[in-house]
């Protein structure tokens, strides 16, 4: 480590606020994203711990560093807290709840795409659902599918929509969703449906049709709703009324009517 030159007259905050910039951006602090304590920092510099907390106040100002009660200073800004707490809420949700916001969300963000997207958005949103269908693995597959379901929900052109979008998207990619969703698309002709429903949705946002774009993508967030309860009915052997004739198990299609 850097060393300061004992005895001379640096225990100034400028002096210390100046070397921690050139330390931070050599890369000489902060193995592993954490900085040396501020006893370690003093001695490194040969200055007074007052004169290092203040120094790393004016870094933390700036977004330099961040500091957490307990565990120490790290480099680079402060984390989202809200992302902190995603792991629980990718491990807390349930399919059924998923789809709840799914159906409410991703409608209206269809609808305002189609009043907002760029010719350049919708050749693209084409380009993304033709690579969902040639896709020969499922990984592929969902990389694809959340790609398309993004780029609409981007061309929405509302920020705050497309974070809780991302959000959204963060719980659907945990693996052992990925699982649950691809036995749900396994059934008969369900990757020709799905490719049908997602070129109704394309062509309603090309036609700068809201209303039709905005039930195009319920009807897609129904079909793939109906098929999760069927998949994950048939892991726990249980059988749905049915659900084997009927393409509408439980109602679900008249209880979210109004989704």
């Amino acid at each position: 480590m850097v060393q300061g030159k004992t005895g001379e007259a640096h225990d100034n905050s400028n002096y210390a606020l100046d070397r921690l910039r050139e330390l931070l951006g050599a890369g000489e602090l902060g193995s592993e994203g954490r900085l040396p304590t501020e006893r370690a920092l003093a001695e490194m510099l040969g200055i007074s711990r007052r004169v290092v907390r203040r120094a790393l106040e004016v870094l933390e100002a700036e977004g330099l560093i961040w500091r957490r009660q307990g565990s120490g200073t790290f480099v680079g800004e402060r984390p989202d807290r809200f992302s902190e707490h995603l792991g629980d809420i990718v491990a807390g949700t349930d399919f059924m709840e998923l789809m709840e916001v799914r159906l409410r969300i991703e409608p209206q963000l269809a609808q305002l795409a189609a009043m907002r997207a760029r010719p350049r958005d919708v050749e693209k949103m084409r380009e993304l659902a033709r690579k969902i269908i040639e896709s020969s693995d499922a990984d592929a597959r969902e990389l694809w599918d959340g790609a398309l379901h993004r780029l609409i929900a981007q061309s929405a052109g509302n920020r705050l929509f497309l974070s809780i979008f991302d959000v959204i998207n963060r719980v659907r990619q945990d693996e052992a969703w990925r699982a649950v969703r691809e036995r749900a698309r396994s059934g008969k002709n369900a990757f020709e449906v799905s490719y049908a429903q997602h070129k109704n949705i394309i062509e309603a946002i090309a036609a700068r049709d809201p209303a039709r774009a905005g039930e195009a993508m319920r009807e897609h967030m129904l079909t793939l709703q109906e098929r999760l309860i069927r998949a994950t009915s048939m892991e726990h052997d249980h059988t749905i009324p049915n659900a084997d004739t009927e393409d509408d198990p439980e109602g679900f299609r008249a209880q979210n009517a109004t989704a």
